[in-house]
C-alpha cells in the first residue's frame, strides 16, 4: 500500500499564551495591582453614596417630629351647612377617603411611612374641665384636647381597662362619649378608669367623656406619638408663658375613638380634621435630594396641594418645616463636598500616574524585543494590537473581579458610578502599555543603550508641551486664588489644586534640578574617594522619564499634607469648641445652691486631677438698676489666673482682679475684668451689683476679655470672691484641670445633686451626622491609598534602573569598589531626587493649603448644625502633615536604596557582565 505524502503543517505557539507563560510574575503583578485600583476605584462612589445617604437619614430622623412630618389640615365644614353634611365630613370613613386620595397624590422620592403615619379630628381649642378632683396647682381648672386619631389599637398596648368605643352612631347631640388617656396623663391629672369629665357644650349640655381606659405608647418616639407629644404627656403650662411668676394649669389629651369625632362639633373645640404624614427613612436617597424637595414644594404649596384640595377640601392647608431640615444638609454636604473631591482627585491622579508607571516599566524590559519586531517588519497597528490583547486579558479579568468586591463588599447603592469608575481603570490599565509602546516605537531605529538626560534630551516638542502644561495651570491656580473657592466653576479647580500644583512643580524641579547637582559634582571630584564624586554626577544626569515619578510623589505629599491638616483642624475646633463649652477638662456645677462642702477636696483626689479652680456664679446678678441679667463670677484669683493662661480663655495675670488692687476694707470697690458688652455698657467707672442673695458689691471694670471658662456666654464680669458675702463666696462651680481625669470617679464623688460634664464627653458628642464621621473616614482611606501608591510609584521607579545600577555595581566591583562603597554609592544616588521630592512635596503641600484655605471652612465638617460656632474655622497649614510624609519618603527612599544595593552584592558579577548583554 502506498502511503501519501503530507506536508508537515507548522503550529504558530499563540502569541498571548507564549508572552503570559515567558513573564508570569509580570502578568501576576500587573493583575493584582488592576484589580486593586479597581476595587477602590469602585468602593469610593458606593462608600461617599452610603454615607449620604446615611447622613440624610439623620439629618430628618434627629429632628422632632413636628419639623419632619408634612401635616396637611382642613377645618370642619361650616356651621350654615346642614348638621348630617357637618357629621358626615368627621366621620372615620371620609377621613380615611381624604388620607388614601392624599396617599396617591403625594409624588416620589416623598414616600410617607404608613407606620408611623395619621390622621384623625383634634379640637383646635382647648377646653376646661370643671371635674374638682382634677389638680389645680394655681387654681385654675385643667384643660384638655379632645383627639380622635385613628390607629390607637395598634399602636398602644393596654395597661388597664379596655379602649373606648363608639355605642351606635354619634351625632352633635350625642350625651356622652367613650375616651382613654396615656399612663402619664392619668398620673398627672388623677384620672382612674370609670372617671367622667365634662367638656363645655357648644349650645348644649355639657359633653361627658367617660374615661374607658388607660394607654402606654407602644413606640413612644414614633411620629405617631411624638408629633403630638400631648397625646402622651400632659403639660404644666401657665397662663403667660414669658412671665415665670404666671398662674399655671394642667393641659392634657383624652384620646377617643374615630368614631366619636362627630361630637366634637357639639364643643367649643372648634375641630378640624388632618392627615400627619411622616416620611420613610428607608427611602431617602441623597440623589433624590432634589426631587425630594421639588416634590415638597409641589405638596405644600403646588399643584400637588391643588389637587389634594380638589378631593378633601377647598380650605385644605399644608405646613412642613421638613425643607429647613433638608436645606441644612444641603449646607453640611456643601461644607465637606470640597475635602472628598480633593481627596479623590489626588488620589486618582496618584493612582493613574502608577498604572502608567507600570506600562511604561514594561516597555522599558521589553524594548529590545518591541525594537527587533518593528525592524522584522512589525506595523505599529499590528503591534500595538498584540500589546492591547496580551495587556487586556490579564486587566480585563482582574478589573471585573475588583469590581465584584467592592459591589459585595458595599452593598445598598448605586452600581451605575461603581461600574463605570472599574472600567475606567481596566481600559486606562490595557491600553498603558499599548500606547507607550507605540509612542516609543513609532521609528524603526536601534534602542539607545542610555536613557539619561546626556543621550535623551527632550524635543521641542516636549519642551512646548511642558510649558504650555505649566501655564495653563498656572492660570487655573491664580484664578482659583481670586475667585475663591465658593462653589461654580471653582468645584473643578479645587478638585484639582493639589494636581495642578504637583505639576507646576513637578515639571519645573525635573528640568532644574540637574543644575546644582552638577555644579556640586566638580567640587566633590576633588574629595578623596570618588563615590562622592560618581554619585552625584549620576544624580545630575537625572532620567529623561522622571516626571511621572515625581509628580506621582508630589500630588502623594501634597494630598496627605492637606488631608491632615484638615483633620488636624477639624480636630482642633472640635477641642476648642468643647473647651468653650466646659470650661475646662471637667466641669462640676450645682446651679440651685452652693456645692457641697469638702467636695473640692474629693475632686482633688481623683485619679488624674491636676488641679481644682472653684468658682461661684451668680448668674441672676444685676448691675445698676437690675433691668439686665450679668453673670457675675467669683474665683480666687491665683488658680483661675492659671487655668485662664492653661486654657488660653482670656488670659489674664492674677493681680488683675484680686482684691485690694483698688481699695480695702468694708464697701471697697473690686476689680473685675468684664466682656465687650458689658464694659461698653458699664464702662470703667465704679457701679454697684445686686447679687442672688440681695447683697451688694461695687465694682470697676479694669480689663476686658473675650472670653472667660467660667461662663460660656458673652456676658460675664469676673471678681475676687474674697470681697464677695458669705453666701455669694460659696463655690457653685469646679473648673478641673486633667484631661485623662476618670469621669466615673468624678460623678460618683458628686453625687446626684451635682451635675458632672468632662470636656471628651462633649467633643464627642461634636461627631453630629454620619457625613460627617464618613468625610474623615473616606478622607483617611483616601491619603492611605494615595500614600500607599506613592510608595508603589517610588519602588516602580526604582525598579526601571534596577538593571543599569546592577550592571554598574558589577562593572565597578571588577575595579575595585567595595560592597560598602556600592551601597553607598546607591544611597547617595537616591538621596539628591528624595530630598527633591521631600523639599518639593512640602512646598506643594503648603501652597495648596494657602491656595484653598481663604473659602474653605471646616465648621460644616467639625461640628453639628445645632453648635453655634464662635468663629470661622479656616484651613491652615499642619507641621506634622507637612513634614512626616515628606521625612518619610527620605527614609523610605534610602533604605530601598540600601536593599537594592544589599541584593546586587548578593548576586555575583559574572551574570551582569555577559557579552551581549546591552544593560
Amino acid at each position: 500500500m502506498v502511503i501519501p505524502f503530507r506536508r508537515a503543517e507548522r503550529a504558530d505557539a499563540p502569541w498571548i499564551r507564549t508572552r503570559l507563560r515567558s513573564a508570569p510574575a509580570a502578568a501576576l503583578a500587573l493583575a493584582l495591582l488592576v484589580a486593586v485600583t479597581a476595587c477602590l476605584a469602585a468602593a469610593f462612589p458606593r462608600a461617599l453614596e452610603r454615607y449620604e445617604d446615611a447622613g440624610l437619614r439623620h439629618s430628618v430622623e434627629q429632628v422632632p417630629h413636628f419639623r419632619s412630618v408634612v401635616t396637611l389640615t382642613a377645618p370642619a365644614p361650616l356651621p350654615n351647612l346642614p348638621p348630617e353634611q357637618r357629621e358626615q365630613a368627621l366621620r372615620p370613613a371620609t377621613v380615611k377617603r381624604d388620607y388614601d386620595s392624599i396617599l396617591g397624590t403625594v409624588r416620589r422620592p416623598f414616600v410617607p411611612d404608613p407606620g408611623q403615619s395619621s390622621y384623625g379630628v383634634v379640637t383646635s381649642v382647648n377646653q376646661a374641665v370643671p371635674e374638682p378632683w382634677v389638680p389645680r396647682p394655681s387654681g385654675l381648672p385643667a384643660r384638655v384636647a379632645l383627639v380622635a386619631q385613628a390607629g390607637l389599637a395598634d399602636h398602644a398596648r393596654l395597661r388597664e381597662g379596655r379602649l373606648p368605643r363608639a355605642s351606635g352612631t354619634v351625632t352633635t347631640t350625642t350625651p356622652e362619649v367613650e375616651a382613654a388617656v396615656s399612663a402619664e396623663t392619668a398620673k398627672s391629672l388623677h384620672i382612674t378608669v370609670g372617671s367622667v369629665l365634662h367638656v363645655p357644650g357648644a349650645g348644649r349640655d355639657a359633653l361627658a367623656v367617660r374615661i374607658t381606659g388607660l394607654v402606654e405608647p407602644r413606640d413612644r418616639e414614633g411620629a405617631y406619638w411624638a408629633t403630638d407629644t400631648l397625646m402622651r404627656t400632659p403639660v404644666l403650662m401657665r397662663v403667660a408663658p414669658v412671665d415665670p411668676e404666671s398662674p399655671r394649669y394642667w393641659l392634657g389629651a383624652l384620646l377617643l375613638p374615630p368614631e366619636a369625632a362627630p361630637a366634637l362639633l357639639g364643643t367649643e373645640g372648634r375641630p378640624y380634621r388632618y392627615w400627619r404624614l411622616a416620611p420613610d427613612p428607608d427611602t431617602l436617597r441623597h440623589r433624590d435630594l432634589a426631587a425630594l424637595k421639588s416634590a415638597l414644594a409641589a405638596l405644600v404649596a403646588g399643584p400637588d396641594l391643588q389637587r389634594i384640595r380638589t378631593a378633601t377640601d377647598p380650605l385644605t392647608d399644608a405646613d412642613t418645616r421638613l425643607d429647613d431640615v433638608l436645606d441644612s444638609y444641603s449646607g453640611l454636604h456643601a461644607g465637606v463636598s470640597p475635602l472628598i473631591a480633593v481627596a479623590a482627585f489626588g488620589s486618582g491622579t496618584v493612582a493613574v500616574v502608577v498604572l502608567a508607571l507600570a506600562a511604561g516599566l514594561a516597555a522599558d524590559r521589553r524594548r529590545t524585543e518591541l525594537a527587533l519586531l518593528r525592524a522584522r517588519g512589525a506595523s505599529l497597528a499590528g503591534l500595538a494590537a498584540r500589546l492591547l490583547a496580551e495587556t487586556a486579558v490579564v486587566a480585563v479579568p482582574a478589573g471585573a473581579l475588583g469590581l465584584a468586591v467592592a459591589l459585595w463588599a458595599l452593598p445598598g447603592a448605586q452600581a451605575l458610578p461603581a461600574v463605570l469608575a472599574a472600567l475606567a481603570v481596566t481600559v486606562f490599565a490595557s491600553a498603558a502599555l499599548p500606547l507607550r509602546g507605540a509612542a516609543a516605537h513609532r521609528l524603526v531605529r536601534v534602542p539607545a543603550l542610555r536613557q539619561d538626560v546626556t543621550s535623551v534630551r527632550p524635543s521641542r516638542r516636549r519642551t512646548v508641551a511642558e510649558l504650555t502644561l505649566v501655564a495653563v495651570a498656572a492660570g487655573a491656580v491664580v484664578t482659583l486664588r481670586r475667585q475663591g473657592t465658593s462653589g461654580g466653576s471653582g468645584d473643578q479647580l479645587i478638585s484639582a489644586a493639589p494636581v495642578l500644583v504637583g505639576v507646576i512643580a513637578a515639571l519645573l524641579l525635573v528640568r532644574l534640578y540637574p543644575l546644582p547637582l552638577r555644579g556640586l559634582a566638580g567640587p566633590a571630584g576633588r574629595l578623596r574617594g570618588v563615590v562622592s564624586h560618581l554619585a552625584l554626577a549620576r544624580a545630575g544626569r537625572g532620567s529623561a522619564s522622571a516626571v511621572l515619578p515625581l509628580l506621582a510623589l508630589l500630588t502623594a505629599l501634597t494630598t496627605a499634607s492637606f488631608g491632615g491638616s484638615v483633620l488636624a483642624g477639624i480636630g482642633e475646633t472640635r477641642d476648642h469648641s468643647a473647651l468653650l463649652a466646659v470650661g475646662a477638662d471637667a466641669r462640676l456645677e450645682s446651679t440651685a445652691v452652693p456645692l457641697p462642702t469638702g467636695l473640692a477636696d474629693r475632686v482633688r483626689r481623683v485619679s488624674g486631677v491636676r488641679d481644682v479652680a472653684a468658682v461661684s456664679i451668680a448668674y441672676q446678678a444685676k448691675p445698676d438698676d437690675g433691668r439686665r441679667s450679668v453673670p457675675v463670677v467669683g474665683v480666687d484669683p491665683v488658680g483661675y489666673a492659671e487655668l485662664t493662661r492653661r486654657t488660653g480663655l482670656g488670659a489674664f495675670s492674677e493681680g488683675a482682679v484680686k482684691k485690694g488692687r483698688a481699695g480695702s476694707g468694708t464697701g471697697a470697690v473690686l476689680p473685675a475684668v468684664a466682656s465687650p458688652s458689658v464694659a461698653d455698657a458699664h464702662g470703667s467707672s465704679p457701679f454697684p451689683v445686686t447679687m442672688e442673695d440681695g447683697s451688694t458689691v461695687t465694682v470697676r471694670i479694669v480689663l476686658v476679655r473675650d472670653i472667660t471658662p467660667a461662663v460660656p456666654g458673652a456676658d460675664f464680669l469676673v471678681v475676687d470672691r474674697a470681697g464677695l458675702g458669705a453666701t455669694a463666696a460659696k463655690p457653685t462651680t469646679l473648673l478641673v484641670t486633667g484631661p485623662e481625669a476618670d469621669g466615673r470617679a468624678l460623678r460618683e464623688a458628686a453625687a446626684d445633686a451635682v451635675s458632672v460634664r468632662l470636656r471628651a464627653d462633649e467633643r464627642a458628642r461634636y461627631v453630629d451626622s454620619p457625613l460627617q464621621s464618613g468625610v474623615e473616614h473616606l478622607y483617611t482611606a483616601a491619603v492611605a491609598a494615595g500614600a500607599g501608591y506613592a510608595v508603589l510609584a517610588l519602588l516602580l521607579s526604582l525598579l526601571r534602573a534596577a538593571p543599569e545600577r546592577v550592571a554598574l555595581l558589577a562593572r565597578l566591583r571588577t575595579m575595585g569598589l567595595t560592597r560598602a562603597q556600592g551601597r553607598r554609592l546607591l544611597v547617595l544616588e537616591s538621596l539628591p531626587q528624595a530630598v527633591l521630592a521631600a523639599a518639593g512635596g512640602v512646598l506643594t503641600g503648603w501652597c495648596a493649603i494657602r491656595l484653598l484655605a481663604p473659602g474653605m471652612d471646616l465648621t460644616a465638617v467639625a461640628l453639628p448644625s445645632s453648635v453655634a460656632a464662635t468663629k470661622q474655622t479656616l484651613l491652615s497649614p499642619d507641621p506634622w502633615s507637612l513634614t512626616v510624609p515628606t521625612l518619610a519618603v527620605v527614609a523610605m527612599t534610602v533604605g530601598i536604596a540600601a536593599v537594592q544595593a544589599w541584593w546586587a552584592g548578593r548576586r555575583g558579577a559574572v551574570r551582569e557582565l555577559r557579552a551581549g548583554d546591552a544593560r
